[in-house]
């Protein structure tokens, strides 16, 4: 019974780290002229819209903001890189590096994310793991284990077309949504320009993100292009305590992916909201001896709605319930192990047999020694 109790310990607490996952209704947008296309709010992951969200895409430079979130997180950004000859010459957008060129991480990687360059993002590989080929193994490695993607696979750190170097819609929300939260990567995708001073060029560089001059709110992060996989976009925009994340693959045109994106934001903004709703603190006094309360609840809701939260006894859940009294938002509570709560649950009724059976047993142990205690005082006293 214990193991049995332990077990389903171990599962309230892993579907307590579930967040809300359940889709909303997708009405009011516009025709999208992208292949695939989600969007997501980047707190809380919900998804709000979605068209073949896991279909395999080629996903062009828009690969570099996996190359950026390592090189921030398993990096020092301090570290000066030098430029190798492959690097130099590789093809598509650049900043041009010299070969020898000793540049430092973060500029290599302000370069790749602001202006795109494919020569910082080779220069990054190599400094991390001595080629693309080994740090893109490293990629995947990253992206299956802390983001948590489900179809995706990296050739290379820049993007540039390879038949196996494939991702989707849902993957890279995933992926944009855990870069976003570090305040470095933050910056620099939402960074409109730079002055550029290196041994092969000077200049200033602009942000090739053009959401950032034409879309008020917006935050980062990244565009994309090849042949192969047409204008990939991802992009993320905050207004009012709401950030949302969106990514369109293979649009036709840069101004179509930009196009798709602003309808893919406006009918967000128009129609959804986050909301941080603070749990009463009534409700914490009466349940905190039982279970670990949150003092807040973060959730994605249509606009405008007003909330209640209930206490659902019978599984430990906190609901959140909208006026039409329909189900919004749940949250799954962790159990206090060491309370009376736990221990009166331990006591089944299996161990209560259990106890039963083994006062029994000592009965049943006891009265034949006794019996005999007893025929043996009997003969001493006649002899």
């Amino acid at each position: 019974m214990k193991r049995f109790f332990a077990l389903f310990i171990m599962l309230i607490i892993m579907f307590s780290f579930q967040d809300q996952s359940y889709a909303m209704e997708s009405k009011g947008i516009q025709p999208l002229n992208s292949e695939a296309v989600i969007l997501i709010d980047g707190t809380t992951g919900t998804i709000l819209y979605e068209k073949d969200s896991e279909k395999l895409m080629y996903p062009a430079s828009i690969t570099k903001i996996v190359t950026g979130i390592i090189a921030l997180e398993e990096g020092n950004i301090n570290d000066l890189v030098t430029v190798s000859k492959n690097a130099r010459n590789i093809d598509g957008t650049r900043v041009y590096l010299v070969e020898g060129e000793q540049v430092s991480l973060l500029k290599l990687i302000q370069g790749m994310l602001i202006n795109s360059g494919n020569d910082a993002a080779t220069a990054i590989a190599e400094h991390f793991d001595g080629s693309e080929a080994q740090f893109a193994e490293r990629m995947n490695q990253f992206v299956r284990e802390k983001v948590g993607t489900r179809n995706t696979t990296f050739q290379n750190p820049h993007g540039l077309f390879d038949e196996n170097h494939v991702t989707t819609a849902y993957d890279m929300a995933l992926i944009t949504q855990y870069a976003m939260k570090n305040p470095v990567f933050r910056s620099i995708v939402s960074t409109k320009s730079m002055e550029w001073i290196g041994e092969g060029w000077e200049t200033t560089i602009y942000n090739h993100n053009r959401l950032l001059w034409r879309y008020e709110g917006t935050t980062g992060v990244k565009n994309g292009y090849v042949t192969q996989s047409g204008y990939t976009l991802v992009a993320s925009a905050k207004r009012e305590g709401s950030e949302w994340i969106a990514v369109t693959l293979n649009a036709s045109s840069a101004e179509l992916a930009y196009s798709d994106m602003e309808n893919l934001f406006d009918y967000g903004f128009n129609n959804y909201q986050t909301n941080l709703y603070t749990v009463d603190p009534l409700v914490i006094l009466k349940y905190q001896d039982r279970f670990q309360i949150p003092n807040q609840l973060v959730f994605t809701s249509k606009k405008s709605e007003s909330f209640h939260v209930e206490f659902n006894e019978s599984n430990g859940q906190l609901v959140v319930v909208d006026s039409n009294d329909n189900q919004v938002y749940s949250k799954q509570l962790i159990p206090l192990i060491k309370n009376k709560y736990i221990l009166d649950k331990l006591r089944s009724p299996l161990n209560e047999a259990s106890q039963s059976f083994i006062a029994a047993k000592s009965i049943s142990i006891a009265l034949p020694v006794l019996l005999i205690l007893l025929f043996v005082r009997k003969k001493m006293r006649k002899s």
